[in-house]
């Protein structure tokens, strides 16, 4: 018997108490200070946290802080340190409900809210707790209907989390802490290894796609060598385990890499003369995204049937071969050209007319299969998910989670 085994059978030997996750301590909510007022921003020095400054354990360091006159004048508020910061509200799915222990006083901002545990519950237990509870919690307190994923805060509030006794909870984050830098170094180690494949990779990459005209290669407009057409809106709601195949342009950044022959979601087939398609060999392209360098990436349709895209997405129908075209969406000469024309609203946006203006190679099938054929190589030793180091690294992940899951797994006190 573990020594977490005996503590539980001697402090809970009834099952340990369940709470709503709004009595284990005070919540705070997040607020964005008007960016017009630059007594709420110049010269800051409280941290003003937002999602894509979620790190694991803790909040990275961000780039932006405010004033106390911004805590004062604005909906954001103060979060005490020692807190644990949760993402309530994001365009990507899997960016909601990752947990992150906040060792200083920060600021949120509207798409997170953060916890300080009351007296009795560690911060570091909770953030431990939140990471191995996430995905169940996004199952049941999700908000239904929009294109933005988020959570209700009624129901998220209302989940029940064990609380197990000090001590208990003490002896987990400690083997929970050591198995975590454990695991870590395994992992840094690794991508250390990654990291070099990938920096060689990048460097054979954008040296294969860069012509110059004494090649007898010359850069045309994508406008000229083919049309973008944008695909017409379905929501979250529309979203079904078995129907018309569909891509959404937060998938494509998260989900697909160069090319697919098969979608990871389906549409209602209700739907099917509202929607707008994709054939085969067209480049389908996110047309929005969180960050510039999600904008504008692309992923070769390779399926064997037409395929529903968001209307946030465009395709790309054109003569050439479509991987060729999805790799040029990744070289560097791609996104010095794409930078200039992402608008930098909250979420960034690409119009079909901006891409038009963009240039690329245009050699001929020949080369364009043989460099293809080259790229490939190297893409599925770096970027496969079921071989290489990544595939070892997700192992990694997979373990320790699995691991942290049984150790917060309680039987529920009666």
């Amino acid at each position: 018997m573990s020594r977490i085994d005996r503590l539980i059978a001697e402090r809970c030997p009834d099952g340990v108490e369940f709470e709503p996750l709004a009595d284990i301590g005070e919540w705070y909510g997040g607020g964005t200070p008007s960016k017009d007022k630059l007594e709420y921003w110049q010269d800051g020095t409280i941290p003003w946290i937002s999602p894509k400054d979620m790190g694991d354990p803790i909040v990275e360091a961000t780039e932006d802080y405010i004033t106390e006159t911004a805590i004062k004048g604005s909906a954001t508020k103060l979060v005490p340190a020692n807190s644990v910061a949760i993402v309530v509200r994001s365009s990507i799915l899997d960016r909601i409900l990752p947990a992150a222990l906040i060792p200083i006083p920060v600021a949120l901002n509207q798409d997170m809210k953060a916890v300080v545990p009351r007296d009795g519950i560690l911060s570091a237990y909770i953030a431990h707790l939140l990471r191995s509870r996430g995905p169940e919690i996004l199952r049941v307190a999700r908000k239904t209907g929009g294109s933005v994923a988020s959570i209700e805060s009624n129901k998220l509030f209302s989940f029940r989390v064990p609380i197990p006794s000090l001590e208990i909870q003490q002896e987990i984050v400690s083997i929970l802490d050591k198995f975590t830098k454990l695991e870590a170094k395994l992992e840094a180690e690794l991508e250390v290894e990654l990291e070099a494949r990938r920096r060689q990779y990048k460097h054979y990459h954008n040296a294969l796609l860069d012509f110059s005209e004494a090649q007898g290669v010359r850069l045309r407009r994508m406008g000229e060598i083919g049309e973008f057409i944008r695909g017409r809106r379905f929501t979250k709601d529309d979203v079904v385990e078995d129907g018309i195949p569909s891509i959404h342009y937060g998938e494509i950044y998260t989900h697909y890499g160069v090319d697919t022959s098969s979608t990871v979601s389906h549409v209602r087939a209700d739907m099917a003369q509202q929607l707008r398609y994709a054939q085969p060999n067209d480049v389908v392209i996110a047309a929005v995204g969180e960050t510039v360098e999600d904008v504008g990436k692309a992923v070769a349709w390779l399926g064997d049937e037409d395929v529903a895209i968001h209307d946030d997405c465009f395709l790309f129908r054109h003569s050439m071969n479509p991987k060729f075209v999805s790799y040029c969406f990744q070289t560097e000469a791609f996104h010095a050209q794409k930078n200039k024309y992402v608008a930098r609203a909250k979420v960034k946006r690409l119009s079909g007319e901006n891409l038009a203006k963009i240039m690329i190679p245009v050699p001929p099938i020949e080369e364009q299969e043989r460099i293809v054929f080259i790229l490939d190589k190297f893409d599925a030793l770096v970027n496969g998910l079921s071989t290489g180091l990544p595939a070892e690294i997700k192992a990694r992940r997979r373990q320790y989670e699995h691991y942290r899951d049984r150790l917060l797994s309680f039987p529920e006190a009666a």
